[in-house]
């Protein structure tokens, strides 16, 4: 069966986009996939009690004439793993990694990890978004989604707001009323 590329905005499936199993204390390490491999890797480092974040949305999908929602990571190929340089090689034994990416700014994954996981939370509908690198940051003043800061963007004549992951080059985004932006 061929895929059909057009979808709609993904909905939240907050149950494997969770960050409370996460530890306290430990390094983020992101790691890059081999194809396809994210949610048994996922499940693998829940079984190992490793603390990850695999951040998840449910896309409708055409497979011919029948429609279907699929639970598809948010950032294709690459999982959000917290803890020790032992636990990358854990990770790494599974033949699952391709590659361990090491995090130099580690207080601005978390915070962009926090907002992400934020948004998941409320499930807001969201869509993968082109990576921006120009873009008015902005906070979310009232509503449920207070406190959570992002980057603007007209896209459609439609308010909407970006959040990135800058290590990744990768962004998503979810329409927010103007109305309760203010810039930072």
């Amino acid at each position: 069966m061929v895929e059909d590329e057009k979808s709609e905005a993904a909905e939240i499936d907050d149950s494997s986009s969770t960050m409370s199993n996460l530890p306290a204390s430990g390094k983020w390490f992101v790691l890059h996939t081999r194809s396809r491999q994210e949610k048994a890797l996922a499940e693998d480092l829940t079984r190992a009690k490793v603390g990850h974040f695999l951040p998840v949305g449910v896309f409708a999908r055409r497979y011919g004439n029948r429609k279907a929602k699929v639970e598809l990571p948010l950032f294709s190929g690459y999982l959000f793993l917290r803890g020790t340089v032992e636990d990358t090689y854990l990770a790494n034994r599974t033949k699952r990694v391709a590659r361990i990416i090491e995090v130099k700014d580690q207080s601005k994954l978390e915070w962009e990890l926090a907002n992400l996981h934020l948004a998941l939370q409320h499930k807001v509908p969201i869509d993968p978004f082109p990576y921006l690198a120009k873009g008015m940051r902005v906070e979310v003043r009232t509503g449920p989604l207070r406190g959570l800061q992002g980057f603007i963007e007209d896209r459609l004549s439609i308010d909407r707001l970006i959040l990135k992951i800058d290590m990744l080059g990768q962004a998503i985004s979810m329409e927010v009323s103007g109305a309760q932006l203010d810039p930072i």
